[in-house]
């Protein structure tokens, strides 16, 4: 999961952009209206045979710390003190997490108890009636040290006794590769002063770690995610400061070298993964999944707010997977036009996180640094979650239609949930009802191939810069004691769904 950023830099030149179309609210102008989706359908919304519910997790979030950039940054941040966050829980300050210090060694080692209970709760997965179960597969744990020729046996035992476990109860492992955290070894500067992604010899690293995933993990896997929501990891680590490498660079131009790097890295592991499948004589289905937002403008009469939302929306969803279809590296708004060879067309499907809808609220006299909100101020029957995050299905609806159109690929959706932690989760069942519906609505209405809906998450777990917090799980973690699980209503639900591959009528009302 990540926490929702925006990529306010890619903002120059606006003017120059079409009008965006936009759902109405409360402070809208109705001459703009698109509306929901109807769905006046009795009974049961149906999903075909085959179509994967999961959950998902990642590695640095639920598992034992392995010796990656994040574990360096928590240790660092610990040691120091750096526990702040803005006025509310989501809004964290660069450098810190959010209330790290009050928890124990043990909580901050071992995060969510996965990596131990990882058989308990696969159990719990497989009697919701789960098919699917996304992870990530960590750099770290299989190449702790630098210059190391071959992975960490014990790294590769883990994962195929995960993997294994997977399988043994009927559970399509989906693997991630890059979910924010790399080795720390990674991030030590060159002589040049260069590091991580910008390193001379940061493809040639890769290739090794992916040489020995594939070599390894096929034909076991067969789902893969290469990266975890690139352009969030350029804003928060590159831009904003609040992840690893804590970099603040002034312009999305000046990070672009790392994007370029992430998109010459997903061709290097989608053509590797493919090779070794063939090799093998199985099938591999490779992609990415970016995070998507619905931008809104906060005042729909305000020409202005709706030109720099379409902007945001571009540089934000679109700009990376278009790489991806069109081998060139396009920054909306910004001179940088770069081929990189090898990339066109490597994608087998389009990976979809999805959690809220973000307003926009340009400023005439500045129009390259918008306000950005996370809920509408006036809208007070808007619902909006513990991070502040508006809910917003439509939206949901909204993306996935628009990236069918736009790829004409399958899609994946690999995220999709909302921080609640309240023990009877009311906000989550809400939540999780509507935004399967929309998944529904937008296969069946809509024309978008939705092979998958896979929640965030399971558990409750670390996340990243809001600490132990923000609660995400269907299944509430009591991490003092001994990691405890008890599942929130929502859980039953999900299994519900599940079950029945379908979201049953009756779960449509409140």
């Amino acid at each position: 999961m990540r926490k929702i950023v925006l990529l306010i830099s890619l903002l120059a030149g606006v003017a120059a952009l079409g009008i965006v179309g936009t759902h109405v609210g409360a402070s809208r102008s109705p001459l703009l209206v698109t509306p929901d989706a109807s769905d006046s359908q009795p009974g049961p919304r149906r999903f075909p045979a085959g179509f994967f519910w999961g959950v998902a997790i990642a590695g640095q979030q639920a598992e034992r710390q392995q010796p990656s950039d994040w574990t360096a940054f928590e240790d660092d941040a610990f040691r120091h003190g750096r526990f702040g966050t803005g006025p509310t829980l989501g809004e964290a300050l660069p450098g810190n997490i959010h209330d790290l210090g009050q928890w124990s060694a043990t909580v901050r080692r071992d995060k969510a108890g996965f990596e131990t209970m990882h058989a308990a709760d696969l159990d719990m997965a497989q009697s919701m009636g789960l098919n699917a179960f996304r992870f990530s597969i960590e750099w770290a744990r299989l190449f702790p040290r630098a210059g190391m020729g071959a992975p960490d046996p014990a790294g590769v035992a883990y994962y195929k006794t995960l993997i294994g476990e997977m399988k043994a109860r009927g559970i399509t492992p989906f693997a991630t590769l890059f979910h924010y955290a790399s080795p720390a070894w990674f991030f030590e500067p060159d002589a040049a002063g260069r590091k991580g992604w910008e390193r001379p010899d940061a493809m040639a690293s890769w290739q090794a770690y992916v040489d020995a995933v594939a070599a390894n993990f096929i034909p076991d896997v067969s789902q893969w995610c290469t990266l975890n929501e690139p352009m969030v990891y350029l804003y928060s680590g590159y831009m904003e400061g609040t992840y690893p490498p804590l970099d603040k660079r002034q312009r999305v131009e000046d990070a672009a070298p790392v994007l370029q790097a992430l998109l010459r890295a997903h061709a290097i592991a989608y053509r590797t993964l493919h090779r070794v499948a063939a090799e093998r004589h199985v099938e591999a289905d490779v992609g990415i999944t970016e995070n998507t937002l619905s931008f809104e403008p906060l005042r729909n009469w305000a020409p202005l707010d709706r030109l720099t939302a379409q902007a945001i929306d571009q540089a934000w969803n679109w700009d990376f997977l278009d790489a991806i279809q069109t081998g060139r590296m396009k920054l909306a708004n910004t001179d940088v036009d770069v081929p990189i060879a090898g990339l066109a067309g490597t994608e087998d499907y389009v990976g979809i996180n999805y959690y809220s809808r973000t307003y926009v609220k340009a400023d005439l006299f500045h129009p390259d640094a918008p306000q950005i909100l996370l809920h509408d101020p006036d809208a007070h029957d808007e619902p909006f979650n513990d991070l502040g995050w508006a809910s917003y299905p439509h939206g949901f609806y909204l993306v996935l239609t628009k990236a069918g159109r736009r790829y004409g690929k399958p899609i994946h959706v690999l995220e999709n949930g909302t921080a609640d932690r309240a023990d009877n989760d009311v906000a989550r069942q809400k939540f999780l009802r509507e935004h399967v519906r929309e998944a529904w609505l937008a296969r069946e209405r809509g024309g978008a191939d939705v092979r998958s809906y896979i929640h965030w998450s399971l558990f409750d777990n670390f996340e990243w810069a809001d600490g132990f917090d923000a609660r995400f799980g269907l299944v509430a973690v009591d991490y003092e004691n001994g990691f405890k699980r008890t599942p929130r209503p929502s859980a039953k639900l999900f299994a519900d769904i599940a079950h029945a591959n379908a979201l049953p009528a009756d779960a449509l009302r409140p």
